[in-house]
């Protein structure tokens, strides 16, 4: 529903749509119901910055590489999706399945600079979770972050469950 929604009604309204599908060439696109557990890799800031992380792509590829698993993509928003969503209620989505980030397991960002942690933020809250890990449901996925960028995690702390520091 949330999928159909998203094609009909707002990525024809949204500037570059195109961010948000999904199709690029080596995309993996898994059926949720055939695996056991399910991660978006998140990127906090625009899918036209984080495309390139060679970071992403390999956990991407490494993780898809498992029958077990399924590894989606997730991009912070741009002011006229984020709007749109919050307009309608809708929750923050991943680009391979259309999912709500509430249906994943573990959701993993990647920081590359102090600049972006206000962004994990926001898109918690377009996901429809807690800012705060002690105010989470026991079924909402675990958070975590990566990257050259938490070296100091405790700004973080509250707000993401575990850090892979030195990695990610």
């Amino acid at each position: 529903m949330l999928a159909r929604i998203l094609e009909e009604e707002i990525l024809p309204l949204v500037d570059k749509p195109s961010r948000y599908l999904g199709n690029e060439v080596n995309a993996v696109h898994k059926d949720p119901a055939t695996v056991e557990v399910r991660i978006a890799l998140a990127f906090p800031d625009l899918y036209d910055l984080g495309l390139g992380n060679l970071g992403l792509h390999i956990l991407y590829a490494a993780v898809n590489g498992q029958p077990w698993a399924a590894c989606e993509r997730l991009y912070a928003p741009a002011q006229d999706l984020e709007a749109a969503l919050r307009e309608r209620g809708l929750p923050l989505f991943t680009l391979e399945s259309r999912s709500p980030v509430r249906e994943l397991d573990l959701l993993g960002f990647t920081l590359q600079s102090e600049l972006t942690y206000t962004n994990i933020l926001n898109m918690l809250d377009l996901s429809g979770l807690s800012l705060r890990t002690a105010d989470r449901r026991e079924d909402d996925p675990l958070t975590c972050a990566g990257g050259p960028a938490v070296f100091n995690p405790e700004p973080l702390a509250p707000f993401l469950d575990f850090f892979v520091i030195g990695d990610g």
